[in-house]
């Protein structure tokens, strides 16, 4: 068995009886050769920050015994959610429709119907090889596409601030070129004048001028060949730099047509918004205010339900209510900053309050935004665009 093979990660099965955790672990462990149990509820922390499971499943002989020592180990363990793993629940054939509403809200991930023992041993087994499958494609996940969408949008940002700039420095090399055109103009205008007034003899004690024409050819010589030869020059030492502008500007234009459909691409990417709130008449203003709008939504009903979620959904930003039953916004939001994958993960905090202290502590547990009760529907929009945007 090579080190890249899946079923290496680690088992823990959970149980309040040892016997029916023996059991488990002795059927798993035909396919599985790292598997743990732990029985002893004072040490649910520890069992699971000491074998950091890849797969927990949970054997309790009752559906709300189950539960109980999930929430038990959000609450307990602070490295619940830094671990990737993922959830089996072992269920009586009473508990199996409403474990199937748990696992299809995301509070576990998979269920096997195993009380009394089924003639399928190897059921568990499979439910086991695919939450391993699950956790493998989750290490190989690269950046979301709303993080490529968003960086597509950049793009044509920087294009667009680009095209801005080469025409702002055409224009420059425009007026550069009116300008030496029109120096010429007046120094050539200037020494016309100054040699009309030594004609005229307005200052004899200077100059004495014995011969007009020899004089008007002289600085007719002088404005076309001295003088002048250096404004052509510098005139043509311009070109260079309008012609590489304009060279620049016809290779640019080319890549032009792909920032564009990228943008598009871009525009048609649905974002993942995670509203965790324990309010449904919130879910439903949300819910409301975003129909119409390209974002696809989900929602958790708490900090821990939100946690649950992540381990197997991946929002590219979050709403997150302040204040909340088992776990409040800003625990919840320490927690999930604290897991690396997640660390640049925007949450914008929603509360009914606006006092300083609020902000702070939101902010310092990572928040990279906030809402206040009522808000507007332009104001939420803003936000989440904001915040997919890295804004």
């Amino acid at each position: 068995m090579n080190a890249s093979d899946p079923s290496r990660a680690t088992i823990l099965i959970a149980a309040e009886n040892v016997t029916d955790a023996e059991q488990i672990r002795k059927l798993l462990a035909e396919e599985f050769d790292k598997v743990y149990t732990t029985t002893d509820e004072a040490n649910v922390a520890a069992d699971f920050e000491r074998h950091r499971p890849g797969v927990l499943v949970l054997a309790f002989n009752s559906l709300e015994k189950a539960e109980g020592y999930y929430l038990g180990l959000y609450r307990l363990c602070s490295t619940v959610q830094q671990t990737p793993y993922r959830t089996v629940i072992m269920c009586r054939e009473e508990d199996v429709k409403r474990v199937y509403d748990l696992c299809k809200t995301n509070h576990f991930d998979d269920y096997v119907l195993f009380w009394p023992m089924t003639s399928d041993m190897s059921r568990l087994a499979m439910a086991v090889h695919r939450a391993q499958s699950e956790l493998a494609a989750l290490r190989d996940a690269g950046p979301s596409v709303a993080e490529f969408a968003a960086q597509a949008r950049r793009l044509a940002a920087v294009e667009g601030s680009l095209d801005h700039q080469m025409t702002r420095g055409s224009r420059h090399l425009a007026v550069v070129s009116r300008a030496m055109a029109q120096a010429e103009e007046g120094v050539d205008t200037a020494l016309d004048g100054f040699s009309r007034r030594l004609i005229e003899g307005v200052v004899p004690d200077a100059v004495t001028v014995n011969n007009p024409d020899a004089l008007n050819q002289e600085v007719s010589r002088l404005k076309h060949e001295d003088i002048g030869d250096r404004f052509r020059a510098a005139a043509e030492s311009v070109e260079p730099l309008k012609q590489w502008a304009a060279e620049f500007k016809r290779g640019f234009s080319a890549h032009t047509a792909l920032v564009r459909e990228l943008n598009a691409l871009a525009d048609s990417v649905q974002p993942t918004v995670l509203m965790v709130d324990d309010d449904e008449l919130q879910h439903k203003l949300v819910a409301r205010i975003l129909e119409g709008e390209n974002y696809r939504l989900i929602f958790a009903a708490n900090g821990i339900e939100a946690l649950s979620i992540l381990r197997k959904t991946r929002p590219d930003v979050i709403l997150m209510d302040f204040m909340m039953p088992e776990m409040d916004g800003i625990e919840a939001t320490r927690r999930l900053k604290a897991v690396p994958q997640f660390a640049r993960l925007p949450v914008i905090m929603i509360t009914g309050q606006s006092k300083g202290g609020v902000v702070i502590d939101s902010m310092k547990a990572g928040a990279t935004g906030f809402l206040v009760k009522p808000f507007e529907r332009d104001t939420l929009i803003a936000k989440l665009r904001q915040a997919l945007n890295g804004a």
